[in-house]
């Protein structure tokens, strides 16, 4: 009796239809495998689920939240996105926000007089540089050594976060804030306008436009199919007579420095200064957000909206006795679907004998 085998083979021509539909598909076993998580402790899923997606895209507080949570996971995805596009697995989006949040809050905490026109402008190239130098950490090993850099950009993120608790704790520590973990209140001209009276802020301008160009870049740029070529094949690449390395440079510093903006546009545009925990984890989400949207910077805007709702309404079904942590476990399983589907699209499933004769597909 012969014993079957399982093989996968890599697809010649991926089915566009599966690429297309995998997300969806993705969502609606993650929301299925919440509602059985949901059924087992005693809670309706309907019910549930009604009330984290009603409390926040059907109401002008839930969408403004909502908004509020999207627009650093858009530039976190953004830039995350342009890394993957390379092939590069830059994890260190978190520590990158952190460190973009750090490098904007040295100028109104150093120098609090400057004016609104000089201040704002250099709070985002600090914010950007820092989060650009911070991924280079991670560029230059993988350039150089080949190191892998999921393991060095996720290392990296608690670098950055410890950094910035070591300064809320110690020398940035506000006197008058009552022993919190928080540095002094930035003055005025440090905080990015608000769209008309809401807490949505600029942040959001900078989202639509990094995704408008990114989509540009990747489309129709010569640097663009530079990176997409590198990405199927370094040997292929340096064949052509592309710059391996000095690409890993630019697109690991132009995507840390997104996310550094993220930072900037976090502690400027909401929270007004530096403080403990700044981020509830933007950048472990972006990587789920950057891999449902396929990579495309205009789909991360949308799908960053979602997860937002998706957070806020998190903390909303607190009320029901839900712990806010379901939006946490579904965002995981989002992932989980999306991943394995991605899996069933570019590969095909063999069923083969022990003699290696083909079985089934």
């Amino acid at each position: 009796m012969n014993r079957l085998t399982v093989k996968l083979e890599k697809r010649l021509t991926p089915s566009p239809v599966m690429a297309f539909i995998i997300p969806f598909i993705s969502v609606i076993l993650a929301l299925l495998l919440g509602a059985i998580f949901l059924s087992l402790t005693g809670q309706k899923p309907l019910d549930v689920y009604a009330t984290m997606f009603g409390e926040t895209l059907g109401s002008k507080y839930g969408l403004t939240e909502t908004m509020v949570k999207a627009i650093p996971l858009m530039l976190t995805s953004l830039g995350v996105s342009l890394a993957f596009k390379m092939q590069l697995w830059n994890i260190g989006a978190e520590g990158q926000l952190y460190m973009g949040a750090f490098g904007a809050s040295w100028l109104p905490l150093t120098f609090p007089t400057l004016p609104i026109y000089l201040m704002l402008p250099g709070m985002i190239l600090l914010g950007m540089a820092a989060g650009g130098l911070w991924a280079l950490l991670t560029a230059l090993p993988r350039a150089i050594w080949k190191v892998n850099e999921i393991i060095t950009s996720l290392m990296l993120n608690y670098v950055a976060i410890l950094w910035v608790d070591y300064l809320v704790y110690g020398p940035w520590k506000d006197p008058k804030g009552s022993n919190f973990p928080l540095s002094a209140p930035f003055p005025d001209a440090a905080r990015l306008p608000g769209l008309g009276n809401s807490r949505i802020h600029a942040g959001l301008i900078f989202a639509v436009l990094l995704a408008i160009i990114l989509a540009v870049v990747f489309k129709y740029s010569r640097w663009g199919y530079s990176i997409k070529v590198i990405g199927s094949s370094e040997r292929a690449a340096s064949y052509a007579g592309m710059n391996i390395k000095r690409n890993i440079f630019w697109v690991m510093f132009i995507s840390g420095a997104i996310s550094g903006l993220a930072g900037m546009a976090e502690v400027s545009g909401i929270i007004g200064k530096l403080q403990h925990g700044l981020s509830p984890g933007y950048g472990y989400t972006a990587i789920i957000v950057a891999w449902l949207s396929k990579l495309n910077p205009l789909t991360i805007i949308i799908v960053s909206v979602l997860f937002g709702a998706l957070q806020v309404g998190g903390y909303s079904v607190q009320l029901m006795g839900v712990p806010a942590a379901v939006a946490t476990m579904l965002q995981g399983a989002i992932l989980f679907f999306v991943l394995g589907g991605d899996i069933l699209t570019n590969y095909r499933v063999i069923l083969a004998s022990r003699k290696g004769e083909e079985v089934r597909h």
